[in-house]
């Protein structure tokens, strides 16, 4: 695998425009044939070390999405998993000590933690059930997950949050009743953001109590709401939504108000991570070339809230 495809990160936009502007200044005046992209890469799901250096994201090999780590600005990549199976949705502890994933392994889906040079592999949730989406608590001795909404797609089935105690092994389901995904714990550990399907088609972010208690919609939009992350701080919650046409990255506040877009571009972007400082989103987008679906991964500079 060449690993081209980091380079479509961001951060280094204005050296591409630049580049583009030069090939288009070299271009012949008469083309006698149209060039079809025939390859196109799947990169995605970026999460970010807490101290702010390297990202866990997963990348397509010979047809298996593996983990691989790399500098925030793509150099320096490293492949962390080699087996045979799907490996999905890394999240980086807080404390920069492990990796949370789901494992693929004998067509099920289990949360599953390892050293961040992917050693050390030990499986968290029971194989009985399809669990997806973990995610951290601030104190990293907690791992939140959710069970498969997606077991007959296109249709949604029901699906619970679960939050797993690391250090006793407590396991409590704190969100249920419908379908529930991508729960997110805020960083005082108070509420968890998470995605909520209503009347049947409806995908909204919602937030609840740290326990599951009080929940409440926070996007109240027709379009397609999801993804929901928190900055750094607390005070807002990035989410990606269809409501401008194709889905893109937005930011609120946590308590719902003042919806702003992060950036518009051509494709699908979903599953929004903040950097420690709370500086940069980074994201995936996917788009389709000539019938071939591609995912690479990108990054945003923050504004300080406009208010």
């Amino acid at each position: 695998m060449t690993m081209r495809s980091h380079r479509a990160i961001v951060l280094a936009a204005a050296l591409a425009a630049g580049a583009a502007a030069a090939v288009a200044a070299d271009a012949p005046a008469t083309l006698f044939g149209q060039a079809r992209q025939v390859t196109r890469s799947i990169t995605a799901d970026p999460s970010i070390a807490p101290d702010g250096k390297r990202m866990v994201y997963l990348a397509e090999v010979a047809g298996v999405q593996q983990l691989f780590t790399s500098n925030v600005d793509g150099g320096d990549v490293r492949q962390i998993t080699h087996d045979a199976f799907d490996h999905e949705d890394p999240a980086w502890s807080p404390d920069g000590r492990k990796i949370a994933y789901v494992s693929d392994a004998d067509n099920g889906q289990v949360i599953t933690l390892m050293n961040p040079d992917g050693s050390g592999a030990q499986a968290l949730s029971p194989r009985s059930v399809h669990a997806i989406h973990p995610s951290w608590a601030p104190d990293s001795d907690s791992v939140l997950y959710c069970t498969t909404d997606d077991l007959d797609p296109p249709r949604k089935n029901e699906s619970d949050i679960f939050r797993l105690v690391l250090s006793t092994g407590a396991l409590t389901k704190v969100i249920t009743g419908g379908v529930n995904t991508f729960p997110v714990l805020s960083p005082d550990g108070r509420h968890i953001a998470y995605r909520k399907i209503i009347d049947g088609t409806n995908s909204e972010v919602f937030l609840a109590d740290a326990d599951g208690g009080n929940p409440r919609n926070l996007t109240h939009h027709p379009a397609f709401d999801g993804w929901p992350a928190w900055s750094p701080d607390g005070t807002r919650i990035a989410f990606a939504s269809n409501r401008g046409g194709n889905q893109q990255i937005y930011v609120m506040d946590a308590d719902g108000s003042h919806v702003t877009p992060v950036v518009h571009r051509e494709g699908r972007a979903t599953a929004p991570r903040w950097t420690p400082d709370g500086q940069a989103l980074y994201f995936p987008i996917c788009s389709k070339s000539d019938g071939v679906v591609g995912c690479e991964i990108f990054a945003a500079r923050m504004e300080p809230p406009a208010r």
